[in-house]
């Protein structure tokens, strides 16, 4: 009898260690993906907020999201907010496929990738700045030249 309880606390320690084990190795799986992503300019960030300037946060339950893919963004995103200057009509706000400009990506301390660039359409100037950390959450600011600007939070897909 004693023999099965000491058996059996052996497998708690140790199933407990191997859990933790590949926690620790699923956590830094994520962490290479996503600086792979960001690196190869492939990558889509889903979102799940909206942080309009000046007013309440929106949960968004529809599929929203930011492509990155080589020279291009593909921005698929809801827009709340003040408008300046709009084509008759309303737009397509944040609605739109188009070449990027001044990509640039840092990193901080912490492994942040810290990533810059700019987007022209027919209707605005954006530039953006995602901040995409590396258990895969993300945040996009976006800057209109005729609009607010207007926050976001998401993850990026794992499609790996």
């Amino acid at each position: 009898m004693r023999f099965l309880l000491v058996l059996g606390i052996a497998f708690c320690i140790g199933g407990h260690s191997l859990f933790a084990q590949s926690k620790k190795e699923k956590k830094e799986y994520i962490k290479e993906l996503v600086k792979e992503q960001v690196e190869n300019k492939e990558y889509t960030i889903e979102v799940n907020r909206a942080l309009p300037t000046g007013g309440r946060s929106v949960n968004l339950t529809s599929l929203y999201e930011l492509k990155v893919q080589g020279d291009s963004v593909y921005s698929y995103l809801p827009y709340f907010g003040r408008a300046y200057s709009v084509p008759y009509g309303g737009g397509d706000g944040l609605r739109f496929e188009t070449v990027m400009t001044d990509y640039n990506v840092t990193y901080d301390k912490k492994g942040t990738a810290r990533i810059q660039f700019k987007a022209i359409t027919n209707e605005d100037n954006f530039t953006f700045n995602i901040s995409v950390f590396d258990n895969g959450s993300a945040s996009i600011n976006i800057t209109p030249t005729n609009r607010q600007q207007i926050s976001f939070n998401g993850e990026i897909r794992q499609d790996r």
